[in-house]
């Protein structure tokens, strides 16, 4: 592991010179500093904090929507071939040649909150209100990028302390088995709450909050309810996160699902927590689901109205799109289907057929001519949880009606009363959430960790059929093995 160790002791000098995405996290550029001189007011923790942000923002640019939605059944291929590595991910030929993208960034996250959560102690601040926040979303964002790691590599190198020496003694570390980094996250997220000062929004919601918190802890605690055998205690410890965080000021179902989305609407009544992505201030995020000036639909065979349509979309990356598949199981009445793709179909000599499925959900902002995509990531939205909540409460043997008729009033609008969900078995009530999920979700980073979730991945993923649970996991690169010798590659690969 000594090459990421050395990138981990350089990490933090590095990212004080990245400058960053809001007026709060603007960074001033900081040369050849030492970390034993850094560590001396208020300002130097606010900076550290600032930097941690700024590269996790750079995971939110594309990996954590590739470990989160690229293997599952959304996508198919469009035009052209994909030269990243994420070609593998979408079309679940994983090797350890091929593995996506791997967890070298995410423990520099790591590396970045441990910094904090050692040396901020230290530092006198005017109130210990103030430190303790920046303590808090230290534990937070640790909490949560190992939340995400375990869930795409499962065992993993458990690193509590910053990295500050190359000796081959220290760095070198075998993986955790995977119920000791739960228990560590969950350790986390206690502290992360305790030392939060206020239970309220930050200004936009682009930093970790309490209420944040308490969606990344209902999130884990029902993960490990149904694949940690954790049952019904991580069921209910689940329940009473959120129901704390429905206690928040601020927080609710915006009326029109469109707005969520809304580029001009950004830290909106229904957000717990996005990556924020500004002009100017940040690189672009990867959003799949685009087309090709080359291959774009051509009037009088495809209506005018749907072709301007696609216009915003040229900044979009087109070597994926939404499956035909997935498309056509939206309910024509589903309010949520137009908001979030576009069906291009062209007509010639009296035959109508489908060219492309294209995302909608992310219009991006044009600038100097050009469409970008500087979207938010939405980590948490309060849609998402009212979800999780009917899961919870059927895995709790409860009725989940009221939270699913709560997203299907706003889906469904005028024909709501048509698509009133009834509560029937437990499994039937599973599959209901989890297809509504889809719906609900599409293109938010989401439906893979679902379908892995609810067990349903290796039946649901056309190109996993005939494969085992080991197949549920990413591989590790060969490239990090080679550096980590007392690492193990996953079972499978």
């Amino acid at each position: 592991m000594k090459s990421l160790a050395i990138k981990l002791v350089y990490a933090f000098v590095t990212v004080m010179i990245v400058s960053s995405c809001t007026d709060d996290l603007t960074l001033k550029p900081i040369s050849q500093i030492s970390n034993a001189s850094f560590w001396q007011s208020k300002e130097d923790a606010q900076g550290a904090l600032n930097g941690m942000y700024v590269r996790m923002r750079s995971q939110a640019a594309t990996n954590l929507f590739v470990w989160g939605e690229g293997r599952s059944e959304i996508y198919v291929q469009n035009f052209g071939f994909d030269p990243s590595i994420n070609f593998y991910v979408f079309t679940n030929n994983l090797s350890t040649v091929n593995a996506g993208p791997d967890w070298t960034t995410m423990y520099s996250v790591v590396q970045d909150a441990n910094l904090i959560i050692k040396n901020v102690p230290t530092i006198t601040f005017p109130t210990e209100a103030e430190k303790n926040s920046i303590l808090a979303q230290a534990y937070a964002m640790r909490a949560f990028i190992y939340f995400t790691m375990t869930k795409t590599w499962g065992d993993l190198i458990l690193i509590d302390q910053p990295t500050e020496t190359v000796d081959p003694a220290i760095i070198y570390r075998e993986r955790s088995p995977q119920a000791d980094v739960f228990k560590f996250i969950k350790q986390d997220i206690e502290k992360a709450l305790s030392l939060f000062p206020v239970a309220t929004f930050p200004a936009g919601r682009t930093l970790w909050s309490k209420p944040a918190v308490n969606a990344l802890k209902s999130d884990v605690f029902l993960w490990t309810a149904k694949r940690l055998n954790g049952g019904s205690a991580d069921f209910t410890t689940a329940l009473a996160a959120i129901t704390e965080l429905e206690a928040t000021s601020g927080l609710e179902l915006l009326a029109d699902y469109t707005k969520i989305f809304d580029f001009n609407n950004k830290g909106n009544n229904e957000i717990i927590m996005a990556v924020r992505f500004q002009v100017g201030e940040s690189s672009a995020r990867s959003v799949y689901g685009g087309v090709p000036e080359l291959t774009a639909p051509k009037a009088p065979f495809t209506d005018q109205a749907v072709i301007n349509k696609l216009l915003p979309l040229g900044g979009k990356d087109a070597y994926w799109q939404i499956s035909k598949a997935v498309a056509d199981q939206f309910s024509k009445d589903d309010l949520r289907k137009a908001a979030t793709l576009i069906e291009v179909t062209q007509t010639k000599d009296g035959v109508t057929s489908l060219l492309y499925v294209l995302d909608q959900k992310w219009p991006g902002v044009i600038n100097g001519g050009v469409r970008t995509m500087y979207d938010d990531y939405i980590l948490y939205r309060y849609g998402d949880i009212v979800l999780m909540k009917a899961e919870i409460l059927n895995g709790l043997g409860r009725d989940p009606s009221v939270e699913i008729n709560k997203i299907r009033k706003r889906a469904y609008g005028a024909t709501y009363a048509a698509h009133t969900f009834v509560n029937g078995t437990q499994a039937s009530n599973d599959e209901a959430i989890l297809q509504e999920r889809l719906f609900e979700l599409l293109q938010e980073g989401k439906r893979w960790w679902d379908l892995v979730r609810f067990g349903k991945a290796l039946e649901k993923v056309p190109l996993l059929k005939g494969k085992t649970e080991s197949a549920l996991l990413f591989p590790i690169q060969n490239t990090i093995l080679s550096l980590e010798p007392k690492v193990k590659q996953n079972p499978g690969y």
